[in-house]
């Protein structure tokens, strides 16, 4: 069993710069992999970022540039820094930590929008 808190969402102009963070606790140790999906209405939930324990990054190339991951292992939190925000960055944020299998948080509204 797996928690998370995640905050950070919210609604940001064009152009705009918003930080989700997700804090993990339960039943899971050692090394795995923590990360972002978004799902947008309509469309299937798609990876955003994610990162190891060792801190190698991967980006999807519709945010590279733009979103930088990070974590704090001795938090077991990840963070999402998101510049250069477009409307079609909206969407619902999901923390995701794999460690043999996938963990979901519940989601942090993202609104793009003038």
């Amino acid at each position: 069993q797996v928690q998370f808190v995640e905050s950070g969402g919210g609604l940001v102009q064009p152009g705009g710069s918003l930080r989700l963070s997700c804090a993990a606790s339960g039943r899971f140790f050692g090394v795995y992999t923590m990360g972002w999906y978004r799902q947008a209405p309509g469309k299937q939930r798609e990876l955003v970022a994610t990162i190891t324990s060792g801190g190698r990054r991967n980006y999807a190339d519709y945010v590279k540039g733009r979103f930088t991951i990070s974590r704090d292992n001795a938090k077991a939190t990840v963070y999402l820094q998101m510049n250069l925000l477009k409307p079609e960055d909206t969407a619902v944020y999901y923390c995701n930590v794999n460690q043999v299998v996938d963990y979901w948080g519940q989601g942090t509204q993202v609104t793009v929008s003038s």
